[in-house]
């Protein structure tokens, strides 16, 4: 991870854990002040899930083609590797329903 990622990282994480803070003040007035939290966590359920999707795929996805271009035979069989990340956006999907 390059220093740039780890501070944009950083900065994200203290933006959310202020916000969340700031709701937390809140909170005594009026309970329906969460809803802007729950939305949050339901953007991030949905939307890391997809993010790491997408990275795990390409990584695999590259493997694939070079293990197909020298075996054409083994195509059905990695491209069951190739799914299973796919499970990651379904459980964020899944996620988002249930906060």
């Amino acid at each position: 991870m390059t220093k740039y990622n780890k501070i944009v990282l950083a900065s994200l994480v203290f933006a959310l854990a202020s916000s969340g803070l700031a709701q937390e003040a809140a909170e005594a007035a009026s309970d329906s002040s969460q809803e802007g939290l729950i939305a949050v966590g339901k953007g991030l359920a949905l939307g890391l899930g997809a993010v790491g999707t997408g990275l795990a795929q390409a990584r695999i996805g590259s493997s694939l083609v070079g293990a197909v271009a020298e075996d054409p035979s083994k195509a059905g069989s990695l491209l069951l590797y190739f799914l299973i990340p796919e499970t990651l956006v379904i459980f964020g999907f899944l996620a988002l329903f249930l906060i």
